[in-house]
């Protein structure tokens, strides 16, 4: 079975230099929570952060994996240095793509804090390299992308009818400290703020801002992608639709529309089958994608986890690849 995961993430040091210092600013408790003998366990892989070649190959043949969309972890860069650093790994993402022929793609990093440069940046990626969409992570200068600022970019994904990856990042400062801080020890506030609990309900409200902010009424054909299952979002989507109807929100269609219309979902490597049942049933096996969130996490059970679910062959294939061949313009 072809199995294609799509939120599968490398790093450039020159790019995390950069970003690090606003980054602790978020998460104070930063160092603490990612110590490798009391805090989380992640990254599963690090020595293979930075790897675009032969050893990550070897890993996904290990394991299964034909084919990683690869993105790059850039957040909270400044501006007048993430132009040239998105670009250039862009440059080093498209090279590993042409290297390695049908076992990479990827999507673009984007200098959000530059809208105009980023739309450009997005439509250089996707018209010259052949990039299958962008991963945009979190809130930019504390701002959601429904800000009149950030239009170029929304309307350059959807002109150009690639998928935008709405991944988790940390909360604004002020969010952290209100609802994740309150005397807990540093390690375990940066771990509630981040992938414990934080950074999902901070994606989900993101979300669900660029929706109420009509967002998916000026370009119904933009799609995204949300990890985690759907980063919370498909667990309430009748609770949603019961308390904000659309004779409140003024909006074009229900909030399950909007999900069933423009948004497909990803595990993320929370390879939990009951969490599978629920969302097959509740959002459909033709919205689901298969990622594993490599390498925070691993690569193992990537394959078992479709291959010992309740899905029908065919639908097992639809997540492991058919759905993102579609979507994506692979295979």
């Amino acid at each position: 079975m072809r199995i294609v995961t799509l939120e599968e993430h490398w790093t450039d040091p020159a790019v995390t230099a950069a970003g690090m210092p606003n980054l602790l600013k978020h998460v104070p408790g930063y160092a603490a929570a990612f110590d490798p003998d009391t805090g989380m366990p992640y990254p599963r892989r690090p020595d293979l952060l930075e790897d675009l070649g032969a050893a990550r190959i070897a890993d996904m043949d290990r394991h299964g994996i034909t084919t990683q969309v690869l993105s790059l972890v850039n957040t909270f860069l400044p501006a007048e240095v993430a132009p040239e650093l998105t670009a250039a790994a862009n440059d080093t993402m498209a090279e590993a793509v042409a290297a390695f022929p049908g076992r990479f793609a990827a999507f673009a990093a984007l200098p959000t804090a530059v809208p105009a440069a980023a739309a450009d940046e997005l439509r250089r990626c996707v018209g010259e390299l052949g990039f299958v969409g962008t991963m945009i992570m979190g809130r930019t200068d504390d701002e959601f992308l429904d800000q009149p600022r950030f239009d170029p970019i929304l309307r350059a994904a959807s002109d150009l009818s690639v998928p935008i990856y709405l991944h988790p990042a940390p909360p604004p400062a002020a969010v952290s400290e209100a609802s994740y801080a309150g005397g807990l020890s540093p390690a375990v506030s940066a771990a509630f703020r981040l992938p414990a609990w934080g950074w999902h309900q901070e994606t989900a409200v993101h979300f669900l801002h660029l929706v109420l902010a009509g967002v998916l009424d000026r370009y119904p054909g933009l799609r995204f992608i949300l990890g985690h299952w759907g980063e919370f979002v498909p667990f309430y989507l009748d609770r949603l639709d019961e308390t904000m109807p659309r004779r409140m929100t003024k909006l074009d269609r229900t909030f399950r529309e909007y999900f069933r219309d423009n948004v497909f979902i990803t595990p993320s490597g929370m390879f939990s089958q009951a969490q599978l049942r629920y969302c097959a049933d509740t959002v459909g096996v033709d919205r689901i994608l298969h990622s594993v969130d490599f390498p925070m996490l691993g690569n193992e059970g990537a394959v078992s986890f479709l291959t010992d679910s309740h899905l029908s062959r065919e639908d097992q294939e639809k997540i492991a690849h058919g759905n993102a061949d579609a979507l994506l313009g692979l295979g």
